[in-house]
Formats: C-alpha cells, sequence, structure tokens
C-alpha cells in the first residue's frame, strides 16, 4: 500500500469531525474569547479553515517563507469558514492522492526570510502540520464550544453532550 492509500482514510476521517465541529460555532460567538491571551473564536475557525491547505502547499513546494508569505484572510461567518474549509479540504485531500512515494520523502523546510526553522519529509510534515496540527485545534474550538454552551461533537469517543458517536 502506497503512503498517500495508507494516509488519506486518516485525513478523511480527521477532515470529517473538524467539519462537525467547525459547523457548531455561529457566526455570532466569533468574537469569543476565553482568556485575553486566546485567539478569538473568528481567528481559530479560520485557522482551523485553512490548515488542510498546508498539505497542498507541503506537497508542491519546497519551502515556505514566513517572511514572505501574507497569512492567509480570515473567514467572516460560519458559511464562509465552511466553504473555505471544504475547498480547502477537497485540495488537500487531491495533493495527498496524487503524491508520489519519492514526493513524499523529500525535504521540506519552513523558513522566516534566511533562517530555516526546521527541515523534514514532506510526509512528516503532513502528519505533524497538517493532521496533527488540525487536531490540536479541533480540541482547542471544542473547549471553546463547552465554555459557550454549545453541545461537543463526539470524537473518537462519546462527548458528554453525544452519548453516542455521532
Amino acid at each position: 500500500m502506497s503512503i498517500s492509500a495508507a494516509l488519506l482514510p486518516e485525513y478523511d476521517l480527521e477532515m470529517a469531525t473538524t467539519r462537525k465541529t467547525l459547523e457548531r460555532v455561529p457566526t455570532e460567538k466569533f468574537d469569543f474569547a476565553p482568556h485575553a491571551k486566546s485567539m478569538t473564536a473568528a481567528r481559530l475557525v479560520s485557522h482551523l479553515a485553512h490548515i488542510p491547505f498546508w498539505a497542498v502547499m507541503t506537497i508542491g513546494h519546497s519551502s515556505l517563507d514566513l517572511a514572505g508569505n501574507p497569512p492567509m484572510p480570515p473567514v467572516a461567518t460560519q458559511a464562509d469558514a465552511l466553504a473555505e474549509f471544504d475547498k480547502n479540504v477537497a485540495a488537500g485531500r487531491t495533493a495527498i492522492a496524487g503524491c508520489s512515494e519519492e514526493t513524499w520523502m523529500q525535504p521540506w523546510s519552513l523558513k522566516m526570510g534566511d533562517k530555516t526553522l526546521m527541515t523534514l519529509p514532506k510526509i512528516a510534515v503532513v502528519r505533524s502540520w497538517v493532521m496533527n496540527h488540525n487536531v490540536h485545534h479541533r480540541a482547542q474550538m471544542g473547549v471553546y464550544l463547552r465554555l459557550l454552551d454549545i453541545a461537543v461533537p463526539s470524537v473518537y469517543g462519546p462527548s458528554a453532550d453525544e452519548g453516542q458517536l455521532g
């Protein structure tokens, strides 16, 4: 089995679960932040909507320079977030499905101008900075939902709001 074929079921599962979480965040709660040091729900929703596109950037390029790359634009509404997320999930899935074994093993670097912050094989970047990063911020959004008294979806097992996998 190829790396792409092995990775796609996990990608599909994690992205579907993230979409369930994003569906729960109403636009009128986008200004919410649980703490002064926390990002707003709008910023977190935007980040989650953009993360799947990182698979495209990683597979299609050898590096990303944060100094020369402006941040992706924030989403304004829940509907915009879901549309952006769906578009990026589809693009990420296409990139993963079409990635060769050789390309997966090529190095990819994150840079800040002349400084290289990290270099990893592309497969490690997609697993860490797309898949795991998505899970991390989805869990963070679960805390926001709980604090807003919005039902938290089941993820890997039942949530306190959903007694079974939903």
